[in-house]
């Protein structure tokens, strides 16, 4: 394999020179920036690729300058090549060399070789050390190569960017993708930088285990408390329309009436009037529970038909959807909390994790003025970018208190946890994780 080197003003420019030599058979072993921007000059990136195509190495070699220095990672990898084809030739497991010795295997495919094949005879203990070394020496190699290449990935998009050391730009990468804010992102990345040990950047699974245990505590939680009678819980669940409240409420419902150790008496209320079959559903899901249900058109009757339900430790309450633009509807339920002054009414936003940040962000500003207690997040199961209610959680500062992943009630809810969501956040959604929680 030869080495070459390509500079330009930007690594777009370098990569438009690499793609007119070689086309795809370029291998990008560096990337780096050599001069940074000024005002009297423009910045200068520095790309060394391998091209293991020989006689064409050979021709554009003499029209190219030589590279400025070797890459240590190609280096080693050639270096290590050649040890371990001299182990395994002592094992007598390759012939000796013909005069004219046939291109070598990636070090990959030699380093499964050892590890899957041994031989049937054992191998004397120093050489089986020395096995044991150089494949701890190619998984170290083939990680850098690793770090490398997804270095590149950031550097092409957007060179103004933050600079992502390379053991760090998978993690980055993935976490951009899942469409986390940008801005956030990056105040993230400053943290991690500041404060992870340098011991702990040895490769990029130590870096991503860092990085989950920082995002896991940045976005709040709220932990299900245990009801101590003969106190009781009342929770409104409120927000726009097609989030799935009235769903959520019969889940609610069924994990404090049936699923959990204490098992609570449980009521349920519903103000929404205004949608075609809103109560016969509810009233369904209460037939089947054998729950009391309460039916409230107007705001005075609201008192009487909390108080009907003083038997119930635990009351949910359905509201109407809208949209957070419809400023009436929402001022509607304001009327309804202001008509209670005795009981404590915990108000729950209910909130697709399938919306957009600038969507969730208007959302909450409407509803804000109802004194918004907790997040219920839904529709975990429809998404496989959960960046933007990430960001959303990391700026409004509420907790999340439950997670709705599918349909089903009551299964399909689980009580919010940090570890679970950042694991779908940075590995996608998977319903198997639920058994972990």
């Amino acid at each position: 394999m030869k080495l070459f080197t390509y500079t330009g003003e930007t690594p777009a420019d370098a990569l438009k020179q690499i793609e007119a030599d070689w086309g795809g058979d370029a291998l990008v072993v560096s990337n780096k920036e050599i001069r940074k921007k000024s005002l009297g000059q423009s910045a200068l990136y520095e790309i060394v690729v391998g091209v293991e195509d020989e006689s064409a190495a050979r021709k554009i070699a003499k029209e190219k300058p030589k590279p400025n220095k070797d890459d240590d990672v190609l280096v080693k990898i050639s270096d290590t090549a050649k040890e371990i084809e001299e182990i395994m030739r002592k094992e007598g497991k390759l012939g000796a060399p013909r005069a004219e010795t046939p291109k070598p295997n990636p070090p990959i495919k030699a380093t499964a070789t050892i590890a899957h094949k041994p031989s049937a005879a054992p191998a004397p203990v120093k050489e089986v050390y020395e096995i044991d070394a150089l494949n701890r020496k190619v998984d170290d190699l083939n990680d850098r190569v690793k770090l490398l290449q997804h270095s590149m990935w950031e550097k092409v998009i957007d060179p103004k960017s933050l600079p992502i050391p390379p053991e760090f730009a998978e993690i980055y990468r993935i976490s951009r993708q899942s469409g986390m804010s940008a801005e956030h992102l990056d105040a993230i990345m400053r943290l991690t930088l500041e404060n992870m040990p340098l011991s702990m950047r040895q490769n990029s699974e130590t870096t991503r285990r860092y990085f989950k245990v920082l995002l896991r505590k940045m976005i709040p939680m709220r932990i299900e408390s245990r009801l101590n009678r003969p106190s009781k819980k009342v929770m409104m669940l409120v927000g726009p329309t097609g989030v799935g409240k009235t769903t959520n409420l019969a889940k609610l419902a069924a994990r404090y009436a049936y699923q959990l150790p204490d098992k609570y008496k449980v009521g349920i209320m519903t103000v929404d009037t205004y949608r075609i079959g809103a109560v016969e559903q509810l009233s369904y899901y209460a037939k089947m529970m054998r729950l009391g249900i309460e039916t409230v058109r107007d705001p005075i009757d609201f008192s009487a038909a909390l108080s009907s339900l003083r038997h119930c430790d635990i009351i949910l309450i359905d509201t109407a959807g809208s949209s957070q633009r419809d400023r009436e509807k929402i001022a509607r339920i304001q009327q309804f909390l202001d008509a209670e002054k005795q009981s404590a009414i915990n108000v729950s936003l209910v909130l697709s994790a399938t919306s957009k940040l600038d969507d969730l962000r208007d959302i909450y500003r409407n509803y804000e003025p109802l004194g918004i207690d907790t997040i219920v997040a839904t529709k975990l199961d429809e998404t496989a970018a959960l960046g933007s209610f990430f960001s959303f959680i990391y700026e409004c500062k509420k907790p999340v208190s439950y997670l709705s992943i599918g349909q089903e009630v009551p299964d399909d809810l689980v009580v919010a946890n940090a570890d679970y969501f950042v694991s779908c956040l940075l590995e996608g959604f998977d319903k198997t994780r639920k058994a972990d929680i």
